[in-house]
Formats: structure tokens, sequence, C-alpha cells
């Protein structure tokens, strides 16, 4: 098992990544951005948006009677 301080450094590593990544535009963060709206109009997308909120309605009814 890594230490505090190994760990604390893998941290650090990954954040100094995380900024050079979106200073330059390639933020791992920014995919979304790149596919949005590229869905827009297409039915087949519609119905897997209708069937996920009718399953979250579903749970959501199961957890609260």
């Amino acid at each position: 098992m890594a230490t505090v301080e190994e760990r604390l450094a893998k941290l650090e590593r990954e954040l100094q990544a995380m900024k050079r990544d979106m200073q330059s535009g390639n933020s791992r963060l920014g995919w979304l951005e790149r596919v949005k709206g590229t869905f827009k109009g297409d039915p087949d997308f519609d119905e897997i948006v209708q069937l996920g909120k009718e399953l979250r309605d579903q749970e959501s009814t199961e957890e609260h009677p």
C-alpha cells in the first residue's frame, strides 16, 4: 500500500497533467462539449432518453412508495 506522501505526490502529478490539458485545449473533461448536439433530432437517441427517464421514474417510485 502506498504511503500518504506517495499518494499525495501522485495526486499532484495528476492535477498538473489536468491543468496542462485544460490550458492546451486537450481537456479530457471537454468531451461533452465535443459531442454536445450531435444527436439532435435523432429519433433513436430521443427514444433512449425517454426510456432512461421512464426507468428513473420507475426506480424513484419503487424507492418511495
